[in-house]
């Protein structure tokens, strides 16, 4: 009998994207198991790689640009359209304009980034004559609320003076009033859909600069800097617009950037997965296979809250389908995962190494591990031969 394997993983920060992660993990399946039949599903969650499998996914096009990075430099970038759409829809992520890998390590500093560039992808796209873009928050360097996005379109943020802020999280403190009189009026005709996790909020115990900002450069003492600059920037987007963003969902996504999508160009703004999967076969196949094996760059105590190998464990749990997930690292309270469906985790690192050595050894790491997995399928396969019988 066949074996049926589904192979859904996420790309690698920094790394592989999943197309490639899918691929390493199949090599690895061959290498032992000959008669096994793999159906790849590369997913994305709306960061690195959103617009490429998109594109790819319903055979539309890529477009190449350059664009204001998150440190102030131009950057190579990239949007795209969608094929087979009656609507014409641009795609594009905010971590290819101002994404954590943009950042050099050490110019981490999240109240000096900016998602500047964000907005010259959204223009970018008007002026390829977008009727509706879709735009995926994640993986990103930034903590300005979108203010830079927003200052890129035509939106003025200003101080007690009139004068215009400038880019960073260390300015959003300074915002007194917002003048939208100026922005882009494309953005009055155009569908903009976002695609987020829910779960990230902007300001609160649990707001995006406390979660996010230790991974982004923030010591403590910045993080409580970016924290008090949110807040301050949620109220005057209360006090000018009359929206109240503070906790709404998705409002901490991409350090703040849903924020400045939906309150100062009208984006509306969704569970990522419910954007996602319109255009990826995950779905269709997972009744069709015995296994499921989904990967990323980590693991831990926040990956059941809208990270890519819960959501598919959660799908394959309806059809009652064994998951295993590899990867990168395992962080504290990982094993909050096995109550999510996730029978089995285990990392690709078989030995201590820095970070650029593990990134570097990606491909490498996870084809090994995945040619491991199978051959622990084997011995399964061997114990219940000899369970059928007898010892």
């Amino acid at each position: 009998m066949t074996l049926n394997i589904l192979i859904a993983p996420s790309g690698f920060k920094e790394s592989l994207n999943a197309e490639q992660v899918a691929d390493c993990i199949a090599n690895g399946i061959h290498k032992v198991l000959k008669d096994v039949n793999i159906r790849k599903a590369p997913l994305v969650d709306g960061g690195e790689g959103f617009t490429k499998t998109l594109v790819n996914a319903t055979g539309g096009i890529l477009h190449y640009l350059e664009v204001t990075g998150p440190v102030g430099q131009k950057v190579p970038s990239h949007f795209g359209f969608l094929g087979g759409c009656s609507v014409k829809t641009a795609v594009l992520e905010m971590s290819a304009a101002a994404g954590l890998r943009l950042v050099p390590p050490d110019l981490r500093n999240p109240l000096v980034t900016t998602t500047y560039g964000v907005g010259e992808l959204i223009k970018a796209a008007l002026d390829a004559g977008a009727e509706r873009i879709l735009v995926g928050c994640g993986d990103s360097g930034t903590n300005d609320g979108g203010a830079g996005m927003a200052q890129a379109l035509g939106v003025k943020l200003l101080d007690e003076n009139g004068d215009e802020i400038g880019w960073g999280g260390s300015e959003l403190i300074k915002v007194k009033h917002i003048d939208l009189s100026k922005r882009d009026s494309r953005l009055d005709t155009v569908q903009i859909d976002v695609a987020c996790n829910w779960h990230n909020l902007l300001c609160g115990d649990r707001g995006v600069a406390r979660v996010f900002g230790p991974q982004k450069g923030a010591s403590p003492e910045i993080v409580e800097q970016m924290a008090l600059g949110l807040e301050h920037y949620a109220a005057a987007i209360r006090d000018d617009l009359g929206l109240d963003v503070g906790e709404m969902p998705g409002s901490g996504a991409s350090g703040g950037l849903g924020t400045g999508l939906h309150a100062l160009i009208g984006a509306t703004l969704h569970p990522r997965y419910e954007i996602v999967m319109q255009y990826l076969e995950l779905d269709s196949l997972i009744p069709e296979v015995d296994l499921v094996i989904t990967a990323e760059g980590c693991i831990d105590f926040q990956t059941p809250r809208g990270k890519i190998p819960t959501e598919v464990a959660r799908r394959a749990k309806i059809y009652e389908l064994p998951v295993i997930a590899l990867v990168g690292t395992i962080g504290e309270g990982a094993e909050i995962n096995l109550q999510h469906g996730i029978d089995y985790f285990t990392s690709i690192l078989t030995h201590p190494c820095g970070l650029s050595e593990a990134i570097n050894q990606t491909a490498s790491s996870l084809t090994d591990t995945a040619e491991q997995i199978a051959r622990l399928l084997l011995v399964g396969k061997q114990i219940r031969r000899c369970t059928l019988t007898g010892w």
